[in-house]
């Protein structure tokens, strides 16, 4: 079922729908992986990113198409991944939450809260 107004984006969601923006047309499960381990130094599985992929997709904020067969991969095709324009509007309002949290004026991040003792 396809969700009608997007909703913010859990954690790992914000990781995979930002690696996919920045992949574009290279946007493929082991492509997003590999971008997602170089910039957050996080190992990720790519069962956890296709499983991701799939909820994304079943909440209508991302979309696939099988691409061209290529020889280096012995004839096989890649399933690539673009986000939709909801899903889109996700991102960007899960990041618009994020950045009022750091904002500078937002005085209640002055004071770590104290780890219980």
């Amino acid at each position: 079922m396809v969700s009608r107004t997007p909703s913010r984006l859990g954690d790992f969601e914000l990781v995979v729908c930002l690696a996919m923006s920045r992949l574009g047309e290279d946007a493929y499960g082991a492509s997003l992986a590999r971008v997602i381990e170089d910039r957050t130094g996080r190992s990720v599985s790519l069962g956890a990113v296709y499983k991701t992929l799939e909820r994304l997709g079943a909440k209508g904020y991302c979309e696939s198409e099988i691409g061209e067969p290529r020889a280096e991969r012995g004839g096989r095709r890649r399933k690539h991944y673009r986000l939709t324009k909801t899903g889109q509007f996700a991102l960007e309002r899960t990041l618009a939450d994020l950045d009022a949290l750091r904002s500078p004026t937002d005085t209640s991040l002055e004071h770590p809260l104290e780890q219980p003792g």
